[in-house]
Formats: structure tokens, sequence, C-alpha cells
């Protein structure tokens, strides 16, 4: 077979793998742009930095000085915000003399592991930020100079390097979160070499150091994924540092084996240890159980237990602040993926609940029954402990009953539960992985929407929408866009958000990407369009699909429909057949008798039905394509297995969406007859003499015309050239014959092409004719 008749099978045989659904849902991505399609429209930017890849570990967005810090390998980079980052600052900062050979010695390797992977990036003042890197197995942390607002300077302090035990991992991707509270590192990680002793940290500022204690056990194999600073209340001596992780723990029915669990820890701020219990430890760590579960039938859940990330959406004044959780699963059955929102009035209720108490390691967890002492375990210092006659204004005056008490009862008993009881997203059966969460409220014309982006192991985003409906506790999903953020598929390890700036930055090991949270534009010219987008970022204002911004015109002029996405009732005074895209004009392609033809139609949204046509020359009206075993409709169009004379028509491609029709495409297929062919293409006596044909030289008139046709079918007539190049002229070093007869064969694969061009127009009878 010919080279390109091989490629027209080979994306055939793809076309019948992917078998095409006629009646895609909203959790299949509305739009799928690609990396190309991003920087077409400038609605992306990609720095790799200077030499191809940053072999990214940290990312700390900073609105107030309007700069985005990065950690990478041997290596700290500052980009402008206001800028398309072509003005980047870079500290190198390689491992001290010694350290690396020290790590390769070890066992480490060399290239992965031997380096400084630089993984904390936090603010120490108005001019310094706080960085840490592995140091080749050996933590170092040092303060690097970025200036006052404004300035545009990066340098690291040489005489602040110190080691970074306790605030940074040794190795570069071990599970880690932290955050920077008035002067102190807040840190949860594995702290020794080997990567077994999980603690939680708090190192810098004036006081001593604070630690887990080993020897309570708070924490089993922890996967730590973040860590925020959360105020209770208005007394700032009641705040507290939590920390979302998961941890693998034993049954917790007393059963063999071991299960993962999600959890919510915390730490209060004021916390400075016990007096003779628990000296330099912790006094007021508590954990409780994060539950992200789907309801089933007799009270069956399919629970999500791994956390993947954690995003907090800051409430505006007068309200409580909302925890967005990401959630894989841990089954072997399937892969699945869940978003569950959590009210922090909801994680205080629980930490004022019952305590935890198991009586053995083979019994049961129940509430713990008995008297609680005072001040109740786990709570901080402040104006509620330090009563008159009861001076607990420190940890170090807490009895001892108290401090024993929170070591052997570290967990509460009630979970903490989701609204409405399950997620807001459930993904399963994805061809990738979701890594990364952040969320952004949006105000549009028919209310308030939580836009949730999801990065994903492959380096895109998904934009993804959660409509509640009603009384119902289900939600509905709407995947409103697919963006390709990077040119090859890379794991997205970082997502940070600016809704000043509107904009989405994504790190990846590769590099760092700067996206637009929306492009109004790429949704279409027409009301109907820019409604069934159903993006609460974009309205119709009359003349275009734009930035929705609220209160700034009239009614009439801010068409929306987010909820329902109905153009028709949105879009009045326009027509619906076709308002999008107009009269769409016919185009004619050929197709011969007994052979495959493909009839192409892309329509711009993946989640809208796709319907075909057929007008038969001289019939009433357009019937629907009745699909067989011969006739495939597949997603990218229309696939005849075997080509009929009774096929010629006028083939037309509509799409439903919403209760919206519109007309994608209309082709006018013409069928060359098997009788016709012969006079067009006659056989040669002697094929196996020619020089040229390869293995065409069987059956030669049944094999090179049909790619011909094809190409010419597919308005590919500049390739027709090149084929012939390919199958007559395989070599320059043939004989002066052969090279004369390949000259021929591109001779009549020119008139063909020639023909092609002047045919399109002609009647099947009209060809014969001549």
């Amino acid at each position: 077979m010919a080279p390109s008749a091989w490629a027209i099978c080979c994306m055939l045989g793809g076309l019948l793998l992917l078998g095409g659904s006629p009646s895609p849902g909203p959790s299949v991505p509305r739009l799928r742009l690609s990396y190309r399609d991003l920087l077409s429209a400038n609605r992306s930017a990609v720095f790799l930095g200077p030499r191809g890849s940053l072999d990214l570990r940290a990312m700390y967005l900073d609105e107030y000085r309007d700069r985005l810090f990065l950690g990478g390998r041997d290596a700290i980079y500052s980009l402008r915000l206001d800028q398309s980052w072509t003005d980047p600052r870079e500290v190198l900062w390689p491992p001290q003399p010694g350290q690396k050979e020290e790590c390769v010695r070890k066992g480490r390797d060399p290239l992965v592991e031997c380096a400084n992977f630089v993984r904390v990036l936090q603010p120490h003042n108005r001019t310094h930020l706080l960085a840490c890197g592995t140091g080749a197995f050996q933590p170092t942390c040092a303060l690097i100079t970025v200036g006052h607002r404004g300035e545009h300077v990066l340098h690291l302090e040489p005489s602040s390097v110190q080691s970074g035990r306790g605030r940074c991992p040794h190795e570069p991707s071990s599970p880690f979160a932290s955050t920077f509270v008035g002067g102190e590192l807040y840190t949860g990680l594995t702290a020794d070499f080997l990567g077994r002793e999980a603690m939680i940290f708090r190192t810098g500022g004036p006081r001593p150091a604070l630690r887990s204690d080993s020897d309570q056990n708070l924490l089993h194999d922890p996967r730590f994924v973040m860590a925020a600073r959360i105020a209770d209340n208005s007394d700032q001596e009641d705040d507290k540092v939590y920390f979302f992780f998961s941890e693998t723990v034993p049954s917790p029915d007393g059963g063999p084996g071991r299960v993962t669990v999600s959890r919510v820890g915390r730490v209060c701020v004021n916390d400075a240890g016990g007096q003779r219990v628990l000296v330099n430890k912790w006094s007021t760590f508590l954990k409780a159980r994060l539950v992200c579960s789907v309801p089933g039938p007799g009270g069956a859940e399919t629970h999500f237990d791994q956390l993947e990330d954690v995003f907090l959406l800051w409430p505006s004044a007068g309200k409580t602040l909302e925890v967005y959780a990401l959630f894989s699963t841990v089954s072997a059955v399937f892969q699945g993926f869940a978003v569950c929102v959590y009210h922090m009035e909801d994680i205080w209720e629980v930490f004022r609940g019952p305590f935890a108490h198991q009586d053995g390691p083979q019994h049961q967890w129940g509430p713990y029954g008995g008297k609680v002492p005072f001040p109740r375990p786990g709570v901080c210092p402040s104006k509620m402990t330090a009563q008159p006659g009861r001076p607990f204004g420190s940890t170090k005056n807490y009895p001892d009953e108290v401090l024993q008490f929170a070591r052997a009862h570290p967990l509460m008993f009630w979970p903490v539960r989701p609204q409405q009881g399950r997620p807001v997203l459930v993904k399963t059966h994805l061809a990738q992985q979701l890594r990364q969460i952040v969320v952004d409220r949006v105000e549009a014309e028919d209310g308030t929407y939580d836009v949730i982006f999801l990065g994903t192991d492959s380096g895109s985003v998904l934009k993804v929408i959660a409509l509640q409906g009603g009384a119902s506790t289900e939600s509905e999903e709407v995947v409103l866009e697919e963006l390709q953020v990077f040119k090859v598929p890379t794991p997205i390890t970082e997502m940070e958000i600016s809704v000043k700036r509107q904009m989405l930055y994504v790190g990846s090991r590769l590099g760092v990407a700067r996206l637009q949270l929306h492009h109004c534009e790429t949704y279409g010219s027409a009301c109907a369009e820019c409604c069934l987008a159903r993006d609460p970022y974009c309205a119709w204002d009359g003349a275009s699909c734009t930035r929705y911004r609220p209160g700034t015109s009239k009614r009439r002029f801010r068409r929306q429909d987010i909820r329902h996405g109905n153009p028709a009732l949105q879009c009045l005074g326009e027509s619906q057949e076709d308002e999008a895209t107009g009269p769409v004009a016919a185009t004619t392609v050929y197709g011969t008798e007994h052979n495959s033809t493909f009839l192409e139609c892309l329509p711009k949204s993946s989640q809208a039905a796709v319907h075909w046509f057929l007008q038969r020359p001289g019939g009433q009206g357009p019937d629907q394509v009745k699909t067989d075993e011969r006739v495939l409709q597949t997603e990218q169009g229309l696939l005849f297995r075997r080509l009929s004379h009774l096929d010629a028509g006028i083939y037309t491609c509509k799409t439903l969406e919403h209760g919206f029709s519109q007309t994608v495409v209309r082709l006018a297929l013409e069928v060359i007859v098997a009788t016709q062919l012969n006079g067009l293409f006659p056989r040669d006596p002697r094929p196996e003499e020619t020089p040229g044909w390869g293995g065409l030289a069987s059956t030669p008139s049944k094999a090179w015309y049909k790619d011909i046709l094809q190409l010419i079918g597919f308005a590919n007539l500049p390739r027709v050239d090149e084929y012939c190049e390919r199958v007559w002229c395989p070599s320059r070093s043939r004989g002066k014959q052969a090279k004369g007869k390949s000259w021929a064969g591109l001779e009549l694969g020119k008139k063909v092409k020639s023909r092609g061009q002047t045919e399109r127009n002609r009647t099947p009878r009209e060809v014969e004719a001549t």
C-alpha cells in the first residue's frame, strides 16, 4: 500500500476506535485549546529559564511587589508581573563545597538528588525572602534580598546562610508544607536523612524551637499538602496554624492492615510547650479526619481518601472561610478524583466536639466519655483561659493533666464532613490525573459562581463550574475549557491565582506559565455562542462576547445565562437557526464508489450533540442520516466504509446544544462510479515492468488513484505533487529511462490535479464525457 494510503487507513482506524458519541455530556470539556492556540491568542506566556528547564520546586506569588518568585535547581528566579517576562532576575545557589560529593558517597543519585533544590520561598520582611533548599541532602537556608516595592533586585545574603534542618526536607520530592507567621517558620516534613521521622516544626524567631513529640506517635507516614494561619475569631491570641495532610494508619475498626485517611491538624501560634511535660514539644496539637465520599445505596459510601491539594477561598467581610480540597482514590478498582468544600465553622465545631478514645490496639475508636480537664486540651492561651483565679496565660502554666490528656488524645472523634454531605465535583476514568486546585469566586448576571481550575499531570488545566440544582444535594458539573498550558506533557506541581490581575500562574518541573483566566473572544462572535459558553467571566454586550462587569451597563446589554445556557431566551430578536454562523455554503467533495470516504465535521463545542442530514438529488427534504456498519458517525465526522452511488447528495452537519441548533458544515458529495474510473485511469498492460511503482505493481489503478482522489476530496491539492514525487520518483539515481517515465508520471499527476480543480463544480456525467 502506498504511504499516503497507509496514513489514511491509520486515521480511519483511529476514528473507528474512538467511536464517537453523538451526545457528549457536560463532563466533557466544551472547548479544548492547545498550546499553540493559547500562544496565538496571546492568552499565555511560558518561562523556562536560561537553560531551558527550571526544575521548579517552589513558587511564591507576591502581589504587593508585583513579583513572582521561583525556586528551582541550584537557582532562584524573580519575574515581574507587569511585563512579558523578558527581564528576569536569577540568583545561582548551588550546594556548598563538598556537599555534592558527600551526597554521592551516601548513595544518592548525582543527577536527580545531589543538588540544591529550593523548596521554601516565604516572605521574611519588607525587603527579604526566606529561602531554603535541600543542599544535596544537607538542607540550607538563607535570606534573599528582593528590595522594596517597585524595585527589581534579587541577590543572596552570604552572611545569612545557615542550616535548614527542620525547615526544609532532605529529598527534592518529599511531601512538604510550610508557612511563615510572625517571623517564625511552621513546617510539616520528614526531618531526617532517611525520610522516616515525620514532624511539625516551628523554627526561627526569638522563641525556642518547637517540634512534635516523637514518642507521641502523632503522625503516621504523613503526606503534607498545605499549611496556613487561620484566625478563629477576633482574638489574635487564639490564632492557629492549620496543616492539611494524609496519613496511613492502622485500620480504625481494629482489624488487620492499614488505611489511608486525610486530616486537618492544628497548633496554636502562641504554643510554648510544657514546663515538665512536653518540654519544647507541641502541647496544643489536635487533628481530625476530613471525609470526602459519595453516598450510595444501603448506606455504603465511596471514599476519596488521598488528599492531593487544598485551596483556601478567603471570604468577604462577615462570611466564613471555605476550604476547597482535591482528593483521589487509593482503590485498585478504579481511579477517581473528587472536590469537597468545607466550612471553617464545621471544622471548628469538630475540634470543639468529643475526643477519640481507644482502649487498645485491637479495639474500635469511640468518643471519650470521661472528664475533660481545664483548660480544654488543644485550646490556646487567651482571654478565655487567663480568667481571674485561673492564671493560664501560657501553655507552660497548663496543668500536667491537661498536657498528658492532649498527648494521649490528639484525635477528634467526629470527622469533618463537606457541604451538602457530598463532593461538588467527581471525576472518574480520566485520561489524566488531577494534582492542583485553585478557585475564583465570580459574580455573574444570575448569581455567584465558584470557577474551579484543576491542574493535571499532563500539563493541562481544566476550568470547571459546579452548579447546585435547587433543593437537590447533587450538583451539575460543567467543564468549560481544557487548556494545554505546556507544549509537552508534564505534571503541574504548583498553581497560584491572581484575582487582581485575572491571571493563573501554573508551575511544572519544566517551568512556569502565565495564563489568562478568561478570553471571551474565543467563544465566537455571536450572542448564541457567548451564551452557550456558560462562562461566568463572559457576557454578550450587544456587539461582542466580552468580560462581564457587574453594574456597568443596562440589563439588555448583559446577556448571560450560566445556569441553563439558553440562547433562545437570552438572544431575543436574533434568529436561532444558524444565527452564529449565517448561511453556510456547500463545499463539493468527491468520493469513489466501493471505496471509503470521510466527511469531516469539527464543532467548536465538544458538549454539542452532532446530527447529520442528507438532501438527495431530486428529494423533497433533508433526512437524518442513518448509521450502520457501513456508515459510521465518529467524533470527527461521518465515515463511509464502502461508498455507494446512492450516497450522493448534500450532507449537512448540525449541532444541538441546550436546544440551540447550528449548522457547522455543508458538503456536496459526488460519487464517481466504478465504470468511470477505468476511462479516467487506464490500466498499464505491463505494470511489473514499470519502474517507480514499488509495491503497487500488481494493481496500480486500484491504489494510487484512490489516494489522489482522497487528497483532492480533502482540499489538499498542493500535496498531490508531493505524493507523485514520492510514488514515481523514489530515487534520483535511476537511469534515464526510469527518469523519463517518472517525469511522465509527474505530468500525469499534474493533469489529475488540474482536472480535480476544474471538476469540483462538474457532474460525474461531465467528468466521464471528458
